[in-house]
């Protein structure tokens, strides 16, 4: 039995979140150990966020090329993968290396283990034969994997995850999507526009089912307008694979391509993290954390294995948390003062923290005195980055409904817009806001066009500060802008 090694802090799982946390309190001059299997950054700058963004700019630049004969004259547009493939290649992930992530976190003062780390018991952590016991805490952030359904022959077959789709150098002719979600779309979208002859096959009786009804309206509209075929209600029964391509086997009907990519969802494996040590339950599908994103006591757990939503913006939200509940722990635990007078580090860059004198605000947040701030998801954002964009935060009108808000709806269409109707080709939207009657705010809110996601921040500041919707009806909205149909909206709701 090794003898364990004592630190500060041990963060298992170097993701976004796990990153970020362990970066600041290593900036903050803690002993802090960070474990890794794979890519420290995890999937935002390898296979998710950063490298997607980069397709979608790509094959947008293409769709407007196209745009010019409605606007400018002729252009004429011969698509080409090798440029895109190569500034993922080069730019966003260094050919997959995480050199610079690793030498970034160790030159902050963090010590740097590759493996696989599992709890071993309170405040001990163990990655192949070395033991880590930590002093003040273990942070888990080992993020989750693409779920796999369970159909017949699929897993015999060379399906494509995100992670095959991302990596791709040479186009297929055709590709099958098991999945109309946000990332089946985005992908979906992007290999149209360079050629590819694709087909989305969803279970559900919408593509982005998780959104409002009309954002799946325009985001199917607007994939079929790329020549995507989508097929919605089908339960595929079987899978197979005759080495040179693939068929779905689905409700009497059979969809082939030469490609298949699964994104049908993610799970966080939760069997691996030696959670029995701890007295934590490890069936459960997500790890269950409180408001300061704690697992059980000397324990907290940051990202997408939260259950909270696999966005990069959550994960670095929770990891703000985290950093300042850890570091009010360590003061407690050394005798020190509470987090009386002292601000949060919650924010972006990392902090500058005295062990005797507390924490200075990052990115300019404080919390009330005596306190540490604690989760809050009401106003949670999120954006599909198809063309159009489909922006939304908060609460659906069925999901309002369903917790018996008293709601008004309020909808306007881009096309109707001043600005909208200036950007002729390209212009499908609409703005839809979500109120509670009672309270006089909103409590959820779609923005879908071309700047969608852009148009959001307004329509979040509104819902998480729960901006009284008079004032909003108040407010001067710049014109000719996109955001400027909020106030269309506004004077919507009934």
């Amino acid at each position: 039995m090794a003898e364990p090694e004592v630190v500060d802090v041990v963060v298992v799982g170097l993701g976004v979140g796990g990153e970020e946390v362990a970066e600041r309190l290593a900036e903050a001059g803690l002993v802090v150990v960070g474990i890794e299997r794979d890519l420290v950054g995890g999937e935002c700058p390898y296979w998710g966020c950063v490298p997607s963004k980069m397709m979608i700019r790509a094959a947008n630049a293409l769709a407007e090329a196209h745009r010019v004969n409605e606007l400018a004259g002729s252009a004429q547009v011969r698509p080409d993968w090798a440029p895109v493939a190569k500034r993922i290649r080069e730019e966003a992930t260094d050919t997959w290396d995480d050199k610079v992530a690793v030498d970034r976190f160790t030159g902050k003062g963090g010590r740097f283990v590759r493996g696989s780390g599992r709890l071993d018991g309170p405040n001990r952590v163990r990655v192949g034969d070395q033991v880590f016991e930590a002093r003040f805490g273990v942070v888990l952030g080992t993020g989750t994997r693409p779920s796999i359904p369970p159909i017949d022959g699929l897993a015999d077959t060379p399906y494509w995850t995100n992670h095959q789709a991302i990596e791709v150098e040479e186009l297929p002719d055709t590709l099958l999507v098991l999945g109309g979600g946000a990332i089946g779309l985005e992908l979906a979208q992007v290999f149209a526009r360079f050629g590819v002859r694709v087909t989305v096959v969803e279970a559900a009786d919408r593509v982005l089912a998780v959104e409002e009804p009309e954002a799946s309206a325009l985001a199917a509209e607007a994939l079929r307008a790329d020549g995507v075929e989508i097929r919605t209600g089908v339960r595929v029964g079987r899978v197979s694979h005759d080495g040179t391509g693939f068929t779905v086997h689905a409700d009497g009907a059979a969809f082939t391509g030469e490609k298949l990519l699964v994104v049908t969802g993610r799970r966080a494996h939760l069997e691996e993290l030696g959670l029995d040590t701890v007295g934590v339950d490890a069936g459960q599908r997500y790890l269950a954390v409180n408001d300061r994103m704690h697992v059980t006591d000397g324990i907290w757990a940051v990202g997408d294995l939260t259950g909270e939503g696999a966005f990069t913006h959550i994960a670095m939200y929770q990891a703000g948390i985290v950093v300042a509940d850890v570091l009010d722990h360590m003061r407690r635990a050394k005798g020190g003062p509470d987090a009386s007078g002292t601000a949060s580090v919650v924010g972006g860059a990392a902090g500058v923290v005295s062990a005797v004198g507390g924490a200075m605000s990052a990115g300019g947040s404080t919390v009330a005195p005596g306190s540490v701030p604690v989760a809050d998801y009401r106003a949670l954002p999120r954006v599909t980055f198809t063309d159009p964009e489909v922006g939304a935060v908060g609460l659906t009108e069925q999901q309002a409904r369903d917790r018996g808000i008293n709601v008004q709806v309020g909808h306007t269409d881009l096309t109707s817009s001043t600005r909208g109707w200036i950007h002729k080709t390209g212009n499908a939207g609409f703005i839809k806001l979500i109120a509670d009657a009672d309270q006089g705010v909103l409590v959820g809110a779609t923005s879908a066009g071309p700047a969608g996601g852009e148009v959001l921040s307004a329509l979040l500041v509104a819902v998480h500060a729960a901006v009284p919707i008079s004032q909003l009806r108040h407010m001067i909205y710049t014109y000719p802008t996109f955001h400027r149909a909020i106030s269309d909206a506004l004077r919507s709701l009934k």
